[in-house]
């Protein structure tokens, strides 16, 4: 028998005063089998990130040709790709032909640096890609603030994020590893 996605729900207050975007979200989030509580929160991180009216969750793990994240717009034209993870050279070019821009979330410390040293100077020439980095100690501490129902509240402001919950608060520092030029 199949194991079957874990829902999770988080109501996600915005503030970035970066974007002066301010907005509440309430979200699903079906965590895939395989899927750990640090990958989903990732997912919600990114998501907090790039919010947008239309941004959603995408099929990401169950689905080869989906992100983890979208943005289309009224066409159905892909604005914004987000996958999270370690995802493939090739993965990373056809998401570069098929969106307007590419965001990647690695961590996972030292296998991510290997990763991203294999594969960085073969996406050099992309002008659509950014590439994060998460710090291993960042990731466990968004892994701990998953429950299944979440209140959830993401601040953005000169470019620093914090992400909290009723009990705990997380600062988040990244490393962006490429950047649109």
């Amino acid at each position: 028998m199949a194991l079957k996605a874990t829902i999770f729900k988080a109501d996600l207050q915005i503030a970035d005063m970066d974007r002066h975007y301010y907005a509440s979200h309430a979200l699903t989030l079906a965590r895939h089998p395989s899927e750990t509580d640090e990958r989903m929160m990732v997912r919600v991180l990114a998501f907090a990130r790039h919010a947008h009216e239309y941004l959603t969750f995408a099929k990401g793990i169950s689905e080869a040709d989906e992100p983890d994240v979208w943005q289309k717009d009224l066409t159905g034209a892909i604005d914004l790709w987000i996958d999270v993870g370690l995802p493939d050279e090739k993965r990373i070019l056809k998401a570069s032909g098929r969106a307007n821009q590419v965001a990647i979330y690695t961590y996972g410390a030292h296998g991510a640096n290997l990763w991203w040293a294999a594969i960085s100077s073969k996406l050099a020439r992309l002008k659509n890609l950014t590439v994060i980095n998460l710090p291993l100690p960042v990731t466990q501490a968004l892994g701990k603030l998953a429950q299944r129902n979440m209140q959830l509240s993401c601040t953005i402001e000169d470019g620093a994020i914090w992400l909290s919950s009723d009990a705990e608060t997380v600062a988040v520092e990244f490393v962006v590893l490429q950047a649109p030029a």
